[in-house]
């Protein structure tokens, strides 16, 4: 195991593919999927995302919406945020 974090107040970089939970006919066919690297280093590949997380919205999984970012009781800043569609 290795800490792919930089030291405190140092800008991190990550690095997320992310695939949407497929459905067809409001059922669903494929949970949603998410590939991660922190400073180029591999922390996620492929992982599975089985169910909704609590901060989602009742739309069926799947369907598209917004992006959310948050930290956890710690100072956080983001810069230099790209989108792409795939």
């Amino acid at each position: 195991m290795v800490n792919a974090c930089f030291p405190p107040l140092s800008w991190q970089t990550y690095d997320i593919d992310f695939v949407n939970a497929r459905n067809s006919s409001g059922e669903k066919i494929s949970n949603a999927r998410i590939t991660a690297k922190l400073n180029g280093i591999l922390i996620h590949d492929g992982f599975e995302i089985p169910t909704k997380t609590g901060g989602s919205r009742p739309d069926p999984e799947g369907t598209p919406g917004k992006i959310k970012l948050q930290g956890h009781n710690n100072p956080l800043q983001f810069k230099n945020i790209w989108i792409v569609k795939k």
